[in-house]
């Protein structure tokens, strides 16, 4: 016959701490604190949730499974065993240790549940003597005890040494820290040096890959493209979902300023907006990158344009690869003349939203704010090229100003 309560579990949870910290080299401190036991807990845990399904391989009573989400973890599970409870029982103030506690000890260091243990009886000590009741009672009390006083033992060795540490203990962990530290920093300090040589190597390689600032813009150069611009586009022709689109043309407010060797760019369009950058390849080529600005930061219709600066004064012309910006899978690449013509230097760009004049208009209003507080109002929207009896566009912007990616003879239509 076993032992029970009280004696028989300090005795057990004694083994479980020898065995753990042989397995794991971890120390187990045995005082009241019973975040001390957690790592033996959560282990003894892992046995207790599977003793639902283990009564038959190793011979222990029957446990009920269920009653908690499957999902749940430690310490919300039906059987998790907490450091407190360890605690508790340690110091004999659990007279009746819950039986699945008992279970996992018992399988945890023999290998077996206490019913397969009660038949082989491997370890003397738990097994109930035909002595008297006193005797009994004398050997609980005293293996109580002996827990009791090592718990407190254990806390006021811990207290002692937080409050009288060394002098001598301090400075020497003082030194210690302080030489870590110090091989910490110069450690780091290495690190960040040769990685920013590293990032300097693969920024010089990215800068030759694709091509980066190639050319070194000189002042004048960075004159004649800082500015505002305007911009005339065909591509509303080759909008098959709008059957009035012939001989239509766009134009486009440009901001263009100077940064660290490249030109931001800014367009406003009549129904969207583009963001990109410019940049020279060579004396007077320039490369003009760009996208659709949205929300999500996405590269949303990229296009791509060269241009020349060669002919300063009137118009200038680029050859873009570019959208026809139709709405889904009618949004079609193709190849566009644009027409560009600068107006002017400073100030700064508004857009006029949710206003009267909008609705009036159905147009995007744009104000350009002049240095010299003067205002001039741009109504961007699509409109035929015919109406603003200009010569010099209807030779550089018509029908024959698009190519197509592939050939549709439905996709442009004239005038007829």
């Amino acid at each position: 016959m076993l032992k029970k309560g009280k004696e028989e579990i300090i005795y057990l949870l004694n083994k479980c701490i020898e065995k753990f910290q042989l397995e794991t080299g971890k120390d187990i401190v045995q005082n009241t604190n019973r975040k001390n036991y957690e790592g033996l807990a959560i282990t003894l845990s892992e046995i207790s949730n599977q003793l639902p399904f283990t009564s038959e391989k190793l011979c222990h009573q029957l446990y009920e499974a269920g009653g908690y989400n499957e999902n749940t973890s430690y310490p919300f599970r039906k059987y998790d065993i907490t450091g407190g409870q360890i605690k508790d029982s340690l110091l004999g103030l659990v007279a009746s240790p819950r039986p699945f506690l008992v279970d996992t000890c018992y399988i945890y260091v023999y290998g077996m549940g206490r019913q397969a243990f009660e038949l082989s009886l491997p370890d003397n000590f738990l097994v109930q003597k035909l002595v008297s009741d006193s005797s009994s009672k004398d050997s609980l009390s005293l293996l109580q005890e002996n827990q009791q006083l090592k718990m407190k033992l254990s806390d006021w060795e811990f207290k002692s040494t937080q409050q009288n540490y060394p002098l001598l203990l301090r400075i020497k962990q003082w030194k210690i820290v302080s030489g870590i530290s110090l091989l910490l920093f110069i450690l780091i300090g290495y690190y960040f040096y040769w990685n920013n040589q590293q990032d300097s190597q693969v920024w010089e390689e990215i800068k030759s890959d694709f091509n980066l600032l190639p050319y070194a813009v000189n002042d004048a150069e960075r004159s004649k493209l800082e500015g505002i611009w305007l911009c005339y586009t065909g591509s509303p022709q080759a909008r098959i979902s709008d059957s009035a689109r012939y001989h239509k043309v766009v134009a486009n407010l440009i901001e263009i300023k100077y940064k660290n060797g490249y030109f931001v760019y800014n367009r406003y369009g009549a129904s969207f907006n583009h963001i990109g950058y410019i940049q020279f390849e060579s004396p007077e080529i320039l490369s003009i990158y760009s996208r659709i600005k949205n929300d999500k930061g996405d590269v949303e219709s990229p296009r791509h344009s060269l241009m020349s600066l060669e002919n300063h004064e009137g118009y200038l012309t680029a050859i873009s690869a570019s959208w026809n910006f139709d709405v889904g899978n009618k949004n079609r690449i193709i190849g566009i003349r644009e027409v560009y013509k600068k107006l002017g230097k400073g100030g700064k760009i508004e857009e006029v939203i949710n206003s009267v004049a909008n609705a009036s208009c159905q147009c995007k209003i744009i104000k350009w704010v002049k240095e010299d507080k003067t205002v001039a109002t741009y109504y961007l929207k699509n409109m035929l090229l015919d109406e603003m009896k200009d010569a010099e566009l209807l030779k550089l912007i018509n029908e024959k100003s698009i190519l197509l990616k592939d050939p549709d003879e439905y996709l442009l239509i004239n005038k007829h």
